[in-house]
């Protein structure tokens, strides 16, 4: 600690998700010490990145896609668990195992420019000062809420997946549930079996995916995520372009009327949501599985963002300070994709520090 009260660490990484603790992993195989080289900064209360945040009927089996973190597989999980506790004990673990020290709960709240060179990372636990910055923030903590006319008049209750707490609340309710991605879909067939009535509605046609979805399909769509992120539009997620997996459960749901869609609504009324040609359905309750945005607002001072809206970033680094990193932004947002992130990160920031060779 210098004498201004500010701890200066080569590397500030920020989140402790999957592509965090990627980051931090890696940072070790490269040869920098948690808590002395590096520290890691996550500002949820416990381990387990924005899983532990995850409504309880999503069980570890209902999972699709999840990676297991670099050097140590998750092994034995049960199916039936919730994955918010499934996937936080494998985090602990981790975390342990790898001694990664992660500071929480700790919220930063600003990066700026700092003297010779450094970053200054400003948060609820002091400053830190950093040759290099590892921002693994994320999407949680930023839902996306659209504006519609007259969603302040509704008399009934608006949430978010972000604040989904699982179908049992909406027994006997009628649901409007807008959005076309997976955790739309996999609301909309948990809250059918307890609701009185339902509607989908979505800006777009859903795409429903037939068929293995093998390695070239999964590089075919990071590839379009990536190309966005390269001209510095804001990220769209993977699945946009991969579209919904058409599995069993989804076949029943559609053969039982629960997936027939509705076009967007053009406004909404107190009692429910209306269409520009007169069509409108009661309400009690609009459900918002609109997505995320990057949460990225922390990196406002360094002013990386391009005209088009995104931070344009290459490889992990962004183009406007190469002295930043950014780890499950865009096309690293998936569990497999953050892991790759997290070793690219280090490997550049070892160049960057001019350390001794990257382990393989």
């Amino acid at each position: 600690m210098n004498d201004f009260g500010t701890r200066e660490f080569d590397v500030v990484v920020i989140g402790a998700g999957q592509a965090g603790l990627s980051a931090a992993y890696h940072l070790r195989r490269i040869g920098l010490r948690p808590g002395e080289n590096f520290v890691v900064l996550d500002h949820a209360p416990r381990p387990g990145g924005a899983w532990q945040f995850r409504w309880p009927s999503l069980t570890y089996g209902k999972v699709h896609g999840m990676h297991s973190l670099p050097g140590m597989e998750l092994t034995d999980a049960d199916d039936d668990r919730p994955s918010s506790e499934v996937i936080g004990a494998y985090f602990e673990a981790y975390e342990r195992r790898f001694g990664l020290q992660v500071h929480r709960p700790v919220e930063v709240s600003a990066v700026r420019e700092g003297a010779e060179g450094r970053l200054l990372v400003e948060t609820s636990e002091g400053t830190y000062a950093s040759r290099a910055l590892i921002s693994a923030t994320g999407t949680w903590d930023r839902p996306f809420w659209p504006r519609y006319p007259g969603q302040e008049t509704f008399k009934g209750r608006q949430l978010h997946t972000a604040n989904y707490p699982g179908p049992e609340e909406f027994a006997d309710l009628k649901v409007v549930v807008v959005g076309g991605g997976a955790s739309g879909t996999q609301h909309l067939m948990e809250i059918a079996e307890v609701a009185a009535e339902t509607y989908w509605v979505t800006r777009r046609p859903p795409v429903f995916r037939e068929g293995p979805f093998g390695e070239e399909q999964g590089r075919a769509a990071v590839v379009m995520v990536e190309e966005r992120v390269r001209r510095g539009l804001p990220p769209q997620s993977v699945v946009s372009v991969t579209g919904l997996p058409l599995n069993d459960a989804v076949r029943r749901a559609r053969e039982q009327g629960v997936l027939d869609r509705l076009p967007m609504f053009e406004r909404i009324t107190p009692d429910g949501v209306a269409w520009a040609d007169g069509r409108s359905v009661e309400a009690d309750v609009i459900l918002w599985a609109t997505g995320f945005r990057a949460a990225v607002d922390h990196l406002a001072p360094l002013r990386l963002r391009e005209p088009g809206g995104g931070i344009r970033v290459e490889d992990t680094r962004a183009v406007r300070d190469g002295r930043v990193h950014l780890v499950g932004y865009g096309p690293s947002a998936s569990t497999i994709g953050a892991n790759r992130a997290g070793r690219a990160a280090a490997r550049s920031v070892s160049r960057l520090l001019d350390l001794d060779g990257v382990p393989a």
